[in-house]
Parts: structure tokens; sequence; C-alpha cells
């Protein structure tokens, strides 16, 4: 009988942070925080509440208000069959409603950040969220480091010890990325690389080109432009592509992507 547990603080608390060290310890398998479920340290299913375009439909994205939202959860439940799943939420209220959406059977325990995060930890995350909307998931680096080598600074590592052995806990941070052991920024440089690689998976783009990127508050804003190969249809490419770096960017990195604007500039004749 799968075991479920749940992680409860306010808003800009630091619980998506903390949730990574609390899974270890308890041994529990699977995450389900603000929309997304994530298991052995990967996003395997879900949409991110940061992807909508309002508060409201936030809060409804993370608590599978929608019913095909809701269904991909469910499926992802009963094919997996986890021992243990882990609900992460702003209140007890948040967390009990997401439980009952997904027909989950009750909560066997609850934990209050207060708990497993120190009164600094949990001031100097508020603070940088109100501040600088700053926010982490618990997704690893490596996640992202997979198809891009070299691109990233060594991840936040959290080094753990159990007995005789250790281990090692990474972070994905995102909008903007951020670690409680100190700052670093992904470049643009790298999201324009993940355009570049996301483009490049549709078949009839030529060149990927003039890629400009600007971070809001919001999140990102792409632009760039494309060359097509003569003879394919150009509309349908270019919304493809669209739509692939909009997926590649957010699933690798999570970041909320609120416009991509694609300019195609040249037919190209194949030699």
């Amino acid at each position: 009988m799968m075991k479920v547990y749940a992680l409860v603080g306010s808003s800009g608390t630091g619980k998506s942070y903390q949730a990574m060290n609390l899974a270890q310890e308890k041994g529990i398998e699977f995450v389900i925080d603000d929309g997304l479920m994530i298991h052995e340290n990967k996003v395997i299913g879900g949409r991110s509440a940061k992807r909508e375009n309002s508060r409201m439909a936030a809060v409804k994205r993370a608590l599978f208000h929608d019913l095909k939202h809701r269904q991909e959860m469910q499926s992802i439940i009963r094919q997996k069959r986890p021992e243990s799943l882990l609900i992460i939420g702003t209140s007890d209220k948040m967390v009990h409603m997401i439980e009952e959406n997904l027909i989950l059977g009750g909560i066997d325990e609850k934990v209050y950040i207060e708990a497993i995060s120190t009164p600094e930890d949990i001031h100097r995350a508020k603070s940088h969220r109100a501040k600088e909307g700053m926010h982490i998931i618990p997704v690893p680096t490596f996640q992202i480091k997979e198809d891009f080598s070299g691109y990233f600074l060594n991840p936040l590592r959290v080094l753990r010890r159990f007995g005789k052995g250790e281990k090692v806990n990474e972070k994905s941070v995102v909008r903007p990325t951020f670690s409680y052991l100190g700052d670093y920024r992904i470049s643009n440089r790298v999201i324009r690389d993940l355009v570049l690689y996301a483009s490049f998976k549709i078949i009839g783009v030529e060149k990927v080109f003039n890629i400009e990127v600007e971070n809001t508050a919001n999140g990102l804003k792409i632009n760039f432009a494309l060359n097509i190969v003569f003879g394919n249809p150009v509309r349908a490419i270019s919304e493809r592509v669209q739509e692939q770096v909009r997926e590649e960017i957010e699933y690798m990195t999570s970041f909320n992507i609120v416009e991509i604007r694609v300019f195609v500039k040249n037919l190209i004749i194949p030699e």
C-alpha cells in the first residue's frame, strides 16, 4: 500500500529545496510539486503551474483542477505503483485537495517546513522570493547537463552522510537560478544553445540565427530567425519549431516561457 507524505509551508519558505533531503531521509520515491511528477530526480509527467498566465490558473494547475492533467497523474501512479509519494503544498488545505483530486487514499504523515528548516533559511528564502522572484525545484542539474555537457557551472552539491556511506544530492534551480549556498546564473548563451538544439530537431530547418533572449520578471522572451529549405510548409515548420523550443527549454530548465517569436527570413533551395 502506498504511503503518502505531505510537506507544508507557506509560499517562498524553501519547501522545494528541502524536498530532496526529506525524500532521501524518508525513502520517498515520487514527489508532486507545482503540478509536476518527479521520480528519481527527473520530471516524468505533468505541467508546471508556472506556465500559466495568471495566479488563479497557476493555483488550479497545482491542484490538478484540469481533468486531463489529473488523469495523467493518476495514470502515472497506476503504472509506477509507488510505495511512497510526497506532496508539496503551501497549506494543509492545498495538500489535502491534491490528495483528494488524485484519489491517493489519505495523507499518512505531514511535515511542516519549520520542522526541517532553520528560521534563518526560511527568512532568506522568503527574502529572495520577494525581491527577485527566485524559485527552486527538486530536480538535479545533471538532467539539464545530459545533452549539454560543459555549458553549466558545477551544480550545487549537498553532501549528506548516512552511517558509513555518503550521498550527494543535486538541485536544479530555476527562474532565475539560485542556491542557498550562493548565487550563480545560467547565461543567455545556454538558452540560445537550447534554441539551436531544439530547432534542428525539426526537418526542413536549414539555419537558425539572430537569437535574442530576454529574461523578464514573468519569464523568458525568445526571438529568433529561421531559414527553411524550399518545398517545406513554412507555417507548419515555424509553428513546430516554436512548440519544440518551448518544450525543450521548459523540460530542461523549468524556466517559464512567456513568448517565442519565430521569423522566417529565407527559403533555401538545396544544391
